[in-house]
């Protein structure tokens, strides 16, 4: 049984037993008013025979008559005087009984709704579009649909001056933040704290499915002299152990879409995917996109043994070799495929393998949907005339990636923060409501208008910061930019948009949630 076919027959019930209580009470009026005339006339006729017998008694006393009865006489007297009960006519229209559900401890939910539905089928009660419409007097009704009109409307943003300067601080302590910590990849104080954290994320997560941490560091001294026999410089321990967390998950959780490079069948494109190489094969590879997206393509290549590039703006899918996933059944590799899809997601979230073996920072995978602008394949930019999609993959060679997209959101984070308790403390402090009405949600227009105007006064830094230190440069500018920041803006706006379109016009999901709330109540009580 469904939730709303749940609430309808419980509300069938409050129905029925709405009826049966007015029913009840109506007979029990009928009754009262039967027996009040009942009383009435009771009272009449005691009154007519007591003034009977005082005149006859008054008679016979002025006639000096005197009665003697004997048992014979007495009996006479009964039998002529007093009715018999068959004699007896009703004058009033006799009481029937109530109509009722029956009800026993045999009785289970689905043969109770049976005789509700029976029961108004009997008494010709219709329930209406809306069951619990017909739980409320008319008196009730006007006040619910003032209140939800009052109350559930969309309305404008009613905003004074302080609020908007509030707001455009916020954001401007937003964009200094951008500004001064963020910066462009690998040169970014929050892009280390945010690189240092993607490599324990890393780690732990290897060491959480397997990874002996103190096993590879035991081996580190005889790789160390091995790399050193042959010319070269070793990698420092920390980098030994990252490279060997990665490695553990990439040889535990492999899939068959990781080619590297345009040439080569094995791990290449055989020349259908241009300028492939390990620097964007995580952007142009949508299973390494750490989104839905990703996730619909990693598992489509696995099940179908092909692997899905974007280049030049278009869909390319390649074969690639036999690969079967485990599972006993569908569900079951789906779910493997899941598995292996996030956790070699989570083998290049610090950089790939053979970057951490190179003893860089690396590329990591690209932050949600970014993968996606490559579609965007128009323009021309740079001296070689390079479309957007290009300059995007670009971009993210040079370390755009979901590290740099961590360090991104700290501006982010604190622009909204910063106004939310702004907000609540000039609520408090300012208007004098109380606390407990200063925190509110994103539907309050008030809120959504400052939460607006703090990202937009963040944007502005943003693309100011990037035009002024770019030159010119379309990729210097894109480094310089933040995404998530104008991602954010931009879903605020499309909210801003929606409600000024909308004002006056019901919420229907406030108005839902508080009719859910309600019909909850009820059914409570």
């Amino acid at each position: 049984m469904t939730e709303k076919n749940r609430f309808n027959d419980q509300a069938k019930s409050l129905v029925i037993q709405k009826y049966q209580l007015k029913a009840a009470q109506d007979q029990l009026g009928l009754i009262y008013g039967t027996v009040q005339t009942m009383d009435d006339e009771l009272r009449s006729n005691q009154e007519i025979l007591d003034s009977l017998i005082i005149q006859a008694q008054s008679m016979l006393a002025e006639s000096e008559i005197v009665f003697e009865v004997d048992e014979e006489d007495h009996f006479l007297i009964e039998k002529t005087l007093f009715v018999s009960q068959s004699d007896i006519k009703i004058t009033h229209q006799p009481l029937h009984t109530l109509d009722h559900i029956e009800i026993t401890e045999f009785t289970d939910w689905e043969q109770y709704i049976d005789n509700i539905e029976a029961y108004a089928a009997r008494h010709d009660i219709d329930f209406g579009n809306d069951y619990f419409l017909n739980l409320m007097s008319v008196s009730q009704r006007i006040a619910m649909e003032k209140r939800i009109k009052e109350e559930f409307s969309i309305k404008g943003a009613n905003c004074d001056k302080y609020d908007y300067m509030i707001a455009g601080t916020c954001g401007l302590i937003g964009g200094l933040v951008d500004v001064i910590f963020t910066g462009i990849p690998r040169d970014s104080i929050l892009g280390k704290v945010a690189d240092k954290s993607a490599i324990n994320a890393m780690e732990n997560f290897a060491k959480f499915v397997g990874f002996d941490k103190n096993k590879r560091g035991e081996n580190y001294k005889s790789y160390s002299e091995k790399i050193l026999k042959k010319g070269k410089i070793p990698l420092s321990y920390e980098r030994y152990v990252e490279q060997g967390g990665s490695q553990f998950l990439e040889k535990k959780y492999k899939v068959n879409y990781d080619q590297i490079s345009t040439k080569g069948k094995k791990n290449g494109t055989d020349g259908k995917v241009t300028e492939l190489y390990t620097k964007n094969h995580h952007i142009k590879s949508l299973g390494h996109s750490p989104d839905i997206v990703g996730l619909f393509f990693s598992i489509l290549n696995q099940f179908t043994n092909t692997s899905t590039f974007i280049n030049e703006g278009k869909l390319i899918s390649i074969d690639t070799e036999n690969f079967e996933l485990q599972g006993g059944n569908f569900v079951a590799k789906i779910y493997c495929g899941f598995v292996n899809w996030f956790c070699h997601i989570m083998s290049d979230l610090a950089g790939s393998n053979y970057s951490i073996s190179k003893g860089n920072r690396g590329i990591g995978i690209p932050i949600p949907f970014y993968s996606l602008l490559q579609f965007i394949d128009i323009g021309e930019f740079l001296q070689y005339k390079k479309t957007f999609a290009t300059v995007a993959v670009l971009v993210f060679e040079q370390g755009y990636d979901l590290r740099h997209g961590m360090a991104l959101a700290i501006p982010v984070l604190v622009t909204e923060l910063l106004t939310r308790i702004t907000y609540v403390f000039k609520q408090y402090i300012y208007n004098n409501k109380p606390f407990g009405e200063c925190i509110t949600s994103d539907s309050n227009p008030e809120l959504r208008r400052m939460l607006l105007i703090a990202h937009g006064s963040l944007c502005l830094v943003d693309t100011a910061d990037a035009s002024l230190l770019s030159g010119g440069n379309i990729i210097q500018f894109m480094l310089r930019s933040n995404l998530i920041a104008w991602a954010r803006f931009g879903t605020l706006a499309l909210k801003e948009l929606k409600a000024c379109y909308s004002q006056g016009n019901l919420d229907d999901e406030a108005v839902d949630q508080y009719l859910d709330a309600e019909y909850a109540r009820l059914l409570a009580v």
